[in-house]
């Protein structure tokens, strides 16, 4: 099973999380990944974040990242959404 959670902060206080799961074996790490962003950015109903140097790196060295206003195009009314990874399969 893979898990990902999704956490909103606004003035350093957790606004929304939430926990996608996804237990498919077809799918590589990279595209649960991705559709799980996908998931947590529908149901903040905010749009996709782009991936900056900083964020990639960060995410292949903890498997946990924020993105912050550099990383959207519209504007967003907290200070970053932190994605992390917390269950991987193998």
């Amino acid at each position: 099973m893979f898990r990902m959670w999704g956490k909103i902060f606004k003035e350093n206080r957790l606004v929304k999380d939430t926990v996608i799961e996804n237990d498919s074996t077809e799918l590589n790490r990279t595209r649960k990944i991705f559709d799980a962003i996908e998931s947590i950015c529908y149901e903040f109903d905010l749009s996709k974040p782009i991936w900056l140097e900083s964020t990639i790196k960060d995410f292949q060295i903890h498997d946990k990242t924020r993105f912050s206003q550099d990383n959207f195009i519209e504007a967003i009314d907290f200070d970053f959404l932190e994605i992390q990874v917390i269950e991987e399969d193998y």
